[in-house]
């Protein structure tokens, strides 16, 4: 399988979550397949296999690293866009679905979370950020706690 290939297999691995979140919330295999751990475990496989090839067999830059340097370099390789995408497509994903099941506890209309899961998914933290407004809006409050 080409590094492309690999990139456009995770891409595909979501979309079915992310449709689920958007045009079937509160379904049986919505709660079954994204409220669960299915897909962070996926995910989170495929982000720990090609991080221990990085890290253990040299499937890297050399010169990958933890400074800026180093995460630049990372970057550079094939093999850390594949590791640095996943990381993305699964926090987005955990993002997304607590934006929804936030929602329904607090009795949002589905309806109106629909651009900030989108925005979860495009774009990662401004999707939370519209979340977090619209909860403002909508007379919800800003909390750091689950009620």
């Amino acid at each position: 399988m080409t590094w492309e290939t690999g990139f456009s297999v995770i891409n595909l691995l979501v979309l079915p979550a992310w449709a689920l979140l958007v045009f079937l919330p509160r379904a049986r295999i919505t709660q079954a397949a994204v409220h669960s751990m299915l897909y962070p475990v996926i995910l989170g496989a495929i982000y720990g296999t090609l991080l221990v090839a990085a890290m253990g067999f040299g499937v890297s830059d050399p010169d990958a690293g933890f400074t800026f340097a180093g995460v630049q370099a990372l970057f550079d390789h094939p093999n850390g866009v594949i590791i640095g995408w996943s990381h993305y497509l699964v926090f987005d994903l955990f993002v997304g679905a607590w934006i929804a099941r936030d929602a329904q506890r607090l009795e949002i209309a589905h309806w109106q979370t629909i651009p900030c899961m989108l925005g979860s998914f495009l774009f990662g933290p401004v999707g939370l950020l519209l979340y977090a407004l619209l909860r403002l809006i909508k007379g919800k409050g800003f909390s750091l706690f689950e009620t």
